[in-house]
């Protein structure tokens, strides 16, 4: 009948004293023993490793001593310096290093991401870099043209002036050879064409 008994008296405190119902767990020290009673007078009925999680059923304030149940399901009295509602590293290891490896993972990730905008950002500023070069290259080639057009331009605007001098010289020269073979015939033509004889009257 006790046997009975004892569970349920454990269970009405725990509904009486809602804080007994928060999660605690031993501190990370190596062990801390389980007595039978509130005090290290008691008898010693086992250890509790660090880290365990832990039920606490009642606390004696005078003795500093809380009566817990542990994961094994066995009652006893511990320290109250040796009770916390820190999980210890045992428990936290594992989400530690489950955290730390979605980090890792996000953080390479992002590296990955950041890379590939890199190595767009560098193809991007190539395909610039080709574009500006063509683009210089065609501007040195529109200039060369230009430059060529104006030296050519010069070249017939030269000849053009010399093609004038020269209609000019023969324009004179033609007047002036036309004007001696005007003078030529003018001096010659008297003497060729026959005079007419003087009459007593005039001229016949």
């Amino acid at each position: 009948m006790t046997r009975f008994l004892i569970p349920f008296a454990i269970s009405l405190a725990m509904m009486i004293n809602p804080a007994f119902a928060n999660d605690y767990f031993i501190s990370d020290d190596l062990f801390t023993y389980m007595h039978t009673g509130p005090g290290s007078n008691y008898r010693i009925i086992g250890s509790v490793d660090a880290g365990t999680k832990i039920t606490i059923t009642n606390t004696n304030k005078d003795s500093g001593y809380s009566q817990i149940r542990d994961n094994k399901n066995r009652t006893g009295w511990v320290e109250s310096k040796y009770v916390t509602t820190t999980q210890g590293l045992k428990t936290r290891l594992p989400a530690l290093e489950a955290e730390l490896k979605k980090v890792k993972s996000a953080l390479m990730n992002e590296q990955k991401l950041a890379e590939l905008k890199n190595n767009d950002l560098i193809e991007s500023l190539k395909e610039r870099t080709t574009q500006v070069t063509e683009l210089e290259q065609h501007t040195s080639d529109l200039n060369q043209k230009l430059n060529d057009a104006h030296s050519e331009i010069r070249t017939l605007s030269a000849l053009i002036d010399t093609q004038k001098d020269d209609v000019l010289i023969r324009y004179f020269s033609y007047g002036g050879l036309v004007a001696g073979i005007g003078l030529l015939f003018g001096l010659i033509l008297p003497h060729i064409l026959p005079r007419r004889k003087k009459s007593n009257s005039g001229w016949a």
